[in-house]
């Protein structure tokens, strides 16, 4: 009886609302987060950590390609702006004010508004340094750690949108 009670209070994942794509939307997620971390485990000199914060950032809960793509384009307009910010010896906080202000009209100009959360989230993590002394190779090696998740999410899209061609319509 107090197992059922606690029970119900589970969310069922295969109520009518939980659907194939959510699904695989899901595996995406996992096989993207599991690729990002053998890669982060191989190569540890590098901060490929930051492309499992990628990888799930650029992936679309309705499996759309097109959402994906505008994701991808986000995390690398982020990343551009704020490798191009870097070099500046200008205060931290207003570094991370003008990427801001650059990333969000950029997103506008290039017609991805609805993902410009997803760039500003890339920006933040070229720009942020907890070292005293900036170097130029930490904010590279980022820049290639959040293009490696992109590519990897990009690929498992394609990938999967091609075997299961009827779950990357987007949920109305």
């Amino acid at each position: 009886m107090i197992i059922k009670r606690h029970l119900k209070n589970i969310p069922n994942l295969f109520k009518p609302g939980w659907t194939t794509s959510d699904f695989i939307y899901t595996i995406k997620c996992v096989v993207g987060v599991s690729i990002c971390y053998i890669i982060y485990q191989l190569v540890p000199q590098y901060p490929f950590y930051w492309a499992i914060v990628s990888v799930v950032l650029a992936f679309s809960g309705d499996n759309s390609n097109e959402q994906a793509y505008s994701r991808i384009k986000a995390n690398v307009l982020g990343c551009t702006v704020g490798a191009c910010l870097y070099p500046f010896h200008i205060p931290e906080l207003v570094t991370l004010c003008l990427g801001v202000v650059i990333t969000i009209i950029a997103g506008y100009l290039l017609h991805i508004t609805t993902t410009i959360r997803t760039a500003l989230a890339a920006l933040i993590i070229v720009v942020i340094q907890v070292e005293q002394t900036k170097y130029w190779e930490v904010a590279i090696q980022r820049v290639v750690c959040v293009v490696t998740g992109c590519t990897i999410a990009l690929l498992l899209t394609l990938i999967f949108n091609f075997t299961y061609p009827d779950t990357n319509k987007v949920k109305k």
